[in-house]
């Protein structure tokens, strides 16, 4: 499985490179957000929810398969579960609903929260056990904050955690920086360009923090 982060919180997301693989794509941004706007071919695009730094699917190209609520799924061999919750930490009040995407990718696990703004319930809980890599916003002010997101990885307990949906050189909201949750979660964080990994490769032990680069 590839692993790839277009910014903010969106993630290209590969059962194997090239034209015989499958891309799933989360929650593509329009340029207002001052990244580059992804453009590439998507098999799958899943919309946390309608915001507009969050459901540019008009921007990919081909004809994917789009998924913008809680339900189950299964495209081209990728089975994807959405599972209702909130932008917020007052059932939505602020900000609306967001859906959390669970993808079976390649046999590993993969939980991209959207903006989840509060801590997990035991029935969410019960959808997400047994993530491999969680997809989480950590930047505040619209989602969890760094202490709120290490909350809600203790309640997952994923393998490896990537964080999103924090303040980058060219993102224009006004989001925390990466090195207030580094210092919350207290692990060394893996730099990569792009994750590359099959289900053998995942820690068994120690839980790892990779921040991946645009």
């Amino acid at each position: 499985m590839i692993i790839t982060w277009q910014g903010h919180s969106c993630f290209k997301l590969q059962d194997k490179a090239g034209p015989d693989g499958v891309t799933v794509v989360t929650d593509p941004f329009n340029k207002e957000s001052g990244l580059k706007v992804p453009n590439f071919e998507a098999d799958i695009v899943t919309v946390s929810h309608q915001h507009e730094d969050h459901n540019n699917t008009e921007a990919l190209r081909g004809t994917p398969f789009i998924i913008d609520c809680a339900g189950e799924y299964d495209f081209k061999g990728v089975l994807i579960e959405g599972v209702d919750s909130y932008h917020d930490d007052k059932n939505g009040t602020e900000r609306g609903t967001n859906v959390i995407y669970r993808f079976e990718i390649d046999d590993i696990s993969v939980t991209h929260l959207g903006d989840l703004g509060h801590v997990l319930t035991d029935a969410q809980l019960e959808k997400l056990a047994g993530t491999d890599i969680l997809l989480i916003p950590v930047g505040g002010h619209y989602t969890l904050d760094a202490k709120k997101a290490v909350e809600v990885i203790s309640q997952i307990e994923p393998r490896i955690v990537i964080p999103m949906h924090y303040k980058t050189k060219d993102v224009k909201y006004d989001l925390d920086e990466i090195e207030k949750f580094i210092k919350e979660i207290g692990l060394t964080p893996i730099m990569e360009e792009k994750l590359k990994i099959s289900k053998k490769d995942l820690p068994s032990e120690d839980m790892e923090l990779v921040i991946l680069s645009i």
